[in-house]
């Protein structure tokens, strides 16, 4: 099982409730059991390949019956899950 990252974008597009698409991909994340750390701009999510891929597909299918979506990914197979000592996270504290 090798565990990745990918940091998440969902954008829905000419749509007068944005939240509903976002929180629904955060549902399905939750539903596939992967860790989820929601921000402003994105979502990054860890877990095991095949479960962040099928996540993503769902994700992205569900955006798709709201209306039109634009979503972005970044994958990584390199950057560890949070609270593990990363370089981004010790350059914050100092």
């Amino acid at each position: 099982m090798k565990e990745i990252s990918a940091q998440v974008s969902i954008y829905p597009l000419r749509r007068q409730d944005l939240r509903s698409t976002i929180h629904n991909a955060w549902k399905i994340f939750e539903s596939h059991e992967l860790e989820i750390r929601p921000g402003s701009m994105s979502t990054v999510i860890w877990g095991d390949m095949d479960e962040v891929f099928d996540a993503l597909k769902e994700a992205f299918a569900e955006a798709d019956r709201e209306g039109d979506a634009v979503m972005v990914v970044t994958f990584s197979n390199a950057c560890p899950k949070s609270g593990t000592g990363d370089t981004a996270d010790n350059a914050r504290q100092g």
